[in-house]
Order: structure tokens, then sequence, then C-alpha cells
């Protein structure tokens, strides 16, 4: 941590949202922080009067030769995406590009603060895995940087990468620096037909390999493997795995699809929400067994087992038990369990964690109040 920057060395944009912050805290109102709003969904209700962070908006630095960028947070994702794609990199992680792909899918900012990855987390890690640095606007209407723009940097507590998944209650982020990689000189998709049972246990087999295994997909009797890497590699792991090779463009679609929520499951998904089931989102063990669900709950399955998508009527304690007989925990990510059934309960002393740290960066409570979790 570098400390708090003076507000004269700030641009207008970044002194406007500090009035609102410092005028908000005066009046004990919350504040309801807010980019492209794609993510309104996700966490606890939106409380208080928005705070608009679309103005911050920008690549603030971009070395393509140290695979650093940093970004304002009010960037769209999308704009972000095509100055990478045009020195041939990438977000490694694949955040997904949610709400109308025409509009951006999102802001940086919300990409942070979501925490959320695509098909390719397994193997390359996630959202927090990449940050480097941050400037944050915290409750005292301060602006405080953290981390650096290097991809080693030990100074001090790593707190940029605590704001990663944090849904904004600390804070709002103000810029973000991010490490990207080269895009993979060769991928290839395979599909395999294979029920539940047998699909975990071939994935799982394969995940102990010296495969290049990139991002896995299991749904309706169907594994999908997509591999990445070097020429070399791709090719022989193509050759001895065996399966039906998927097209480019059409394994392209799928796997776009599959990282925004807008393949077919995810759209029979929307469909039964409307009907009363719940869309459940089971980070649970890559080795876990097929969950106890009803005969009728469609599943589909990410990450080599560990992410688990779940169409269901069951009622939300049930959920919430079976992720935990299975190492993971639960999250209502659409329907008819939103709300207090969103998330189970974390153990107190991860509580007592997270009390803290809102303490720390937001005494007054304004930010984002019961996004992450009821009481935050």
């Amino acid at each position: 941590m570098s400390g708090a920057t003076d507000s004269t060395t700030l641009d207008p944009v970044l002194q406007a949202l500090q009035d609102q912050v410092r005028d908000a805290a005066a009046r004990g109102q919350a504040l309801c922080i807010r980019g492209a709003g794609t993510k309104d969904f996700l966490g606890g209700p939106l409380v208080g009067e928005p705070l608009d962070v679309r103005a911050l908006r920008g690549i603030s630095s971009y070395e393509p030769t140290e695979l650093v960028v940093t970004v304002r947070a009010g960037t769209p994702l999308a704009e972000l995406e095509a100055a990478l794609a045009a020195q041939g990199q990438c977000l490694a992680f694949e955040p997904p590009r949610l709400g109308d792909p025409a509009l951006g899918g999102g802001t940086v900012g919300g990409m942070v603060a979501a925490g959320l990855a695509g098909p390719a987390r397994a193997a390359v890690g996630g959202v927090r895995d990449y940050v480097l640095g941050a400037t944050l606007l915290n409750g005292r209407a301060e602006v405080l940087s953290f981390g650096g723009q290097v991809m080693k940097n030990v100074a001090g507590y790593d707190v940029s990468r605590v704001l990663a998944g944090s849904m904004g209650v600390l804070g709002v982020l103000c810029e973000v620096s991010l490490k990207v990689l080269p895009l993979a000189p060769a991928t290839a998709t395979l599909r395999f037909d294979l029920d539940q049972t047998a699909a975990l246990r071939r994935v799982n087999e394969w995940s102990g390999q010296p495969l290049p295994i990139n991002a896995s997909a299991w749904w309706d009797g169907a594994l999908v493997l997509r591999l990445r890497g070097a020429q070399a590699a791709v090719a022989s792991a193509t050759r001895r795995l065996g399966g039906e090779p998927v097209p480019e463009p059409m394994a392209s679609a799928f796997w776009d699809g599959l990282r925004d929520q807008r393949d077919e499951f995810f759209s029979l998904a929307a469909q039964a929400v409307a009907q009363g089931a719940t869309l459940w989102r089971c980070s649970v063990a890559a080795t876990a067994p097929r969950l106890a669900l009803s005969p009728d709950d469609a599943q589909l399955i990410e990450w080599g087992g560990a992410l688990r998508w779940v169409v269901s009527r069951l009622p939300a304690d049930q959920v919430h038990a079976l992720a935990a007989d299975a190492r993971g925990h639960a999250q209502a990510w659409r329907g008819a369990a939103e709300g207090v059934a969103r998330v189970a309960a974390p153990p107190e002393a991860s509580l007592r964690i997270h009390r803290a740290l809102k303490r720390a960066f937001d005494p007054a409570g304004v930010f984002n109040r019961d996004r992450l979790l009821p009481g935050l």
C-alpha cells in the first residue's frame, strides 16, 4: 500500500466521486456503485443512491512486452479486450461478458469486483491471480493505491487481490493493473459421448496428466474439451485422447456462449426459472461425485468437475447441504431462491475477517450494503 493520494492531484471525475462519498458519509446515506449494471442480479439487493463510475474510462498504460495493462474501472470490458487482441494478447481467465454484447459486456471494475471467470478458470486461475495492483476510493473519500504494475510485488499486504470478488463493499475501484497473456498458438475442441459419472471420472484422470486441457464442459450426455497451447502439444493430445473434433467456428461459438452464459443450457435454465425453478452455481471439489439431485434437475459441469450449474426446484437449504457435502458451496444465481437463501452463512471466523475489513475501509458502511453478505 502506498497510502492516500492528495485530492489536488486527481482529475475532476475522481474529485466528483470523492465529493459524493464525503456527502453520503456525512448523511449516513448508502451508495450503490454502478458501472454498466450487467451484474445487478449478483449478490444481495441494490441499496442506496447510485454512484456511477462509467466516467472513469480509458487505458492508462499498456506495455505489451511486459504483459501488463493498467485500466480505469469504468472502461467497457470489450474495449479492453479489443486493445489486447490487437497485440495478440488476452485476459486468460475469460471474464463473462454479461448483458448486451453491443454495450461492451460490463466494465473492468465490475469484472474485478464480481471476481467471475469463464471456462478456462481451472487451467489458468481466476481474476485475483491476474490483479497486480489497484487504486481504491474508500469510505473516508481517500484514494488508496495497492500493489504495483509488475508481476512480482511483495511489499505489504496483497490488498489489491482482496478486492477481487469483494462486490464493492470495501470501496470504489478506480483503476486496476492486470497481468495479460499471449494468445495461444493452437486450439482444438473434442467431443465425447459420456454420461455424467463417466465424464467426471475421465476428466479427473486427464487432469492429472501432462495434457494441454484448457477448459471442459459436460451437459446432456456430452463431454467437450478444449485443448490450448503449443502446436505440437495440442496435436499430440488430440491424437492421444481421440473423441470427435469440433470445427473451429462451431467450437468458438460454443465456448463464447458458455463464457457469457448465453449457451443453450442457460437459455433453457431461464425458461425454467420463469416457471419457478432456481439456477444454482455450485462450487465443489472437482472429484466430488454426481450431486444427489432430483432426476429432472438439469446440470452443466465446468472446470473439470469443480463448477456445477444446477436447475432445480429443491428447497434452498437442501441444495446448500448437497454442495457442503461435496466440499463446496452453492449460490442461487437466478430464480426463486434469490434473497436470503442466495448463499449459506459463512463460518463465524470468516465473518469476523469480513467485518474487520469493512470497518477498516468503509467505517460508515457507505458502499454496497448487503451485496456480498447480509450485514456487510
